[in-house]
Parts: C-alpha cells; structure tokens; sequence
C-alpha cells in the first residue's frame, strides 16, 4: 500500500511551491559531481558564463559566476566536462540548475574528433552553405527513403504518410544504417534514388536514433557528398532531436525525426485541403443565403398586389397619362387663346395706322397714272388722267 502523500490536497502559491522545491533540493544536492557535454555556451555582460550539460536522455542547465573562473580550462560546445557545484532552483523562473564551483575538462573520444574535423572541413568547402539549400516542394507525390527496410524509421514515415496524405507514392531504396559499409549503402541509395525516371520530389534520408557510434554513417562523408550532388531536394532525419550528424548540416532541411520528415512534407498539402474544405464551407453558406434571399424576394412578389393584379400597373400609368394628356390640352388651349388675343390687338393696331383707315372720314389719295400719289397742283399737267381713291372705291378724272 502506497503511503499517504504528507501535502495532499493542500493548496499553495507559486512562490511556496517553488521556494519549498528550492530548500528541498538544495538541502539535498550540494557539493556534486555532474559529467555531460557541454551545449550552447555564451558568456553574459556580466561576465557570469552558461551554458547546458547534456547527454543522451537529458539536459542540464548550468552557470558559472565569474569570481569562480579563474584558472579554468578553454571552454568550448561539445567538451565532456566534469562539474563540481551545487544544484540550484531560479525561483523567478522556476527553473532549476547547477552552480559550479569548478570546471574538469574530460578526454575527448576520436569519434567526436573526427566529426569536428569533418565538419570543418566540409563547411570550409561550402556544403553547409545555405545559398545551396534547395527549395523543399510544397505538394510532393513522388516521395524517395532512404533509411533499412527492416527498422523503425520506416514504419514511422509510412504511418505518418498514410494517415495524412494516402495517395502519395513512397519509393524505398533499402540500406544499412549502422555499421561498416553503411555510409557506402546510404551514398549509393541517393545516386539511385536520383537516376529514376521519374525522379522522386523530395529524399528523406535517416533513421532512429542512438548512440554516436549507431549514427556514425552519417557522419561519413561519402554519405555527405551524396547528399550535397543531390539534383532532388534531401531532408535529413536521423535520431531523436538531441542528435545532430554531419548529413544534417549538408541537407537542405533537418527533421529531428523520420516521423518529423514524414509530417513536414505533407504539411502544405493538408494545409491547402483544409484552405479548399474551408472555402468550401464558405461557397455553400454563401449559394444557400443567396438563395434564400432570391426566394425571399420571389415570395414578396407572388404575394404581392401587383402579381395578384397586374392590371393595376396599367391603370397608373393609364391615369397618369390621362392626367398628362389634360395637361397638354389645357396648356394648347391656353396658349391658342393667347395667340388669338394677341393677333386681334396688332391686327386693330395695323388698321390703326394704316393710311385707308382715313378714307372712311371723308379724305382720298390721289395718284398718277403710275401709281405715284400726287401731293400738289404743280404735279399735274393739263389733261392729264389721274386717278383718285376713296373709301369705297377709284374714281377716274382728267385735269382741266
């Protein structure tokens, strides 16, 4: 039987939490040696030096001040070191670490050499270099692995690529992952890979993780060069995230896993079939509100007094013309009245001043044969005709 937890069902605060964690382990841990590599090591404005202890399972944070650095060793990632110190919890943070005392730096395997040799030099020739990453494609549907037929890695791509992305082709080209003659297998499977017809759009080149030496074919450079004169584009995933190989360096791009590859290169695929389901989505809410808004307006105009009597559209406009056509009369008698009167008044001005207008009080034109009225005596000649008009009419006479 379990015993009783002494706390349970107690509530406390962060800081009480924290600060009870903090006096239990450094009550506990004090003055002990810790081995690991260290990782991501900076030195802070204050002089203070951090950095990571890791191995194959964990990571350990740990600092240094800078009044316990003298006489330390030259620090460098990826030195195996022996601490001494004290554990230590950063309340403010809630994270837990060490505080060395003393720095021992350990012997260096050859393995590890000979990957920081490898490594410098191939960096050295450009084949980290990103301008020569290419470009991984966003809907592969050829995909090549090169990883053993027998292991874990492509159980765990396949999983991945059939769950997410079914109708991909997956072309396997086996190799040995560990071991002597691995690198060679690996080198030779990307050539082949890359001699197909049709070519594969993307290589996923790994296998699970362990120990330096089960990574080692990866650190060879053949298996590097092969990767590096790939025309496909290559993403490597060998090991667990912690583990780091030089094929990752060369790769146009790094999964921490194969599972991790098999996901990255179905992404966009399924990010564009979510894009379609959603815009599907979005079609369907769009067709059916516009068709309950056309069946809205249908049903408003069956209803309507107009559809039920569409004689009423002609009887407005019937009336409206009637009522136009009254206008028009009214306005065309008004002006031929008008027009009318108008004529009368110029029409009695003109007799007004007309010169027959006189004729009437007795008065009469005299005129020459020709037509020319004759004013005075002295225009006439004796025995002359001439003529002369009164109201009613011409009289002939002769001058005497």
């Amino acid at each position: 039987m379990e015993p009783e937890a002494p706390f349970r069902g107690q509530v406390f605060s962060v800081t009480a939490i924290t600060m009870a964690i903090k006096q239990m382990m450094e009550g506990v841990f004090r003055g002990v040696f810790v081995e690991g590599e260290i990782s991501g090591l900076r030195q802070a404005s204050s002089g203070h030096i951090y950095f990571d202890l890791k191995d194959r399972e964990a990571l350990l944070a740990a600092v240094m001040f800078k009044w316990s650095l003298r006489n330390m060793p030259d620090l460098q990632d990826g030195l195996q070191v022996r601490v001494f110190g004290d554990l230590s919890c950063y309340a403010k943070q809630g994270k837990y670490q060490i505080v060395c005392k003393s720095i021992e730096t350990l012997h260096k395997g050859n393995l590890f050499l000979e990957f920081e040799k490898l490594k410098k030099k191939l960096e050295k020739e450009g084949l980290f270099d990103e301008r020569n990453k290419k470009p991984i494609p966003s809907f592969p549907q050829r995909i090549g692995v090169v990883t053993s037929p027998t292991g874990a890695a492509i159980r765990d791509i396949l999983s991945v690529l059939r769950r997410r992305s079914p109708n991909v082709e997956v072309i396997l080209a086996p190799a040995l992952v560990q071991g002597d003659g691995a690198a060679a297998q690996i080198a030779q499977a990307i050539a082949d890979l890359n001699a197909l017809q049709p070519t594969p759009d993307v290589l996923l080149v790994g296998r699970g993780g362990g120990s330096m030496e089960d990574l080692w074919a990866f650190n060879e450079e053949p298996v590097a060069r092969a990767i590096f004169e790939s025309k496909i584009p290559v993403i490597s995933c060998v090991g667990h995230e912690i583990d780091f190989t030089i094929a990752d360096f060369v790769a146009d791009l790094r999964a921490p896993t194969p599972s991790a590859a098999a996901e990255l290169v179905v992404q966009n695929a399924e990010g564009v079939s979510a894009h379609i389901k959603q815009l599907q989505k979005r079609l369907f809410q769009s067709v059916s509100l516009f068709y309950e808004r056309a069946k809205a307006r249908v049903d408003l105009a069956v209803n309507s007094r107009i559809f039920k009597n569409p004689e009423l559209i002609t009887q407005q406009k019937e009336l409206h013309l009637d009522q136009l056509t009254l206008c028009l009369e009214n306005a065309l008698e008004k002006k031929l009245d008008q027009t009318e009167r108008r004529l009368e008044l110029l029409t009695q001005k003109l007799q007004t001043l007309s010169p027959f207008s006189v004729l009437g009080r007795g008065y009469s034109i005299t005129r020459k044969a020709d037509g020319k009225v004759i004013s005075r005596v002295g225009q006439t000649q004796e025995e002359e005709t001439i003529f002369i008009q009164v109201k009613d009419g011409m009289i002939r006479a002769e001058v005497k």
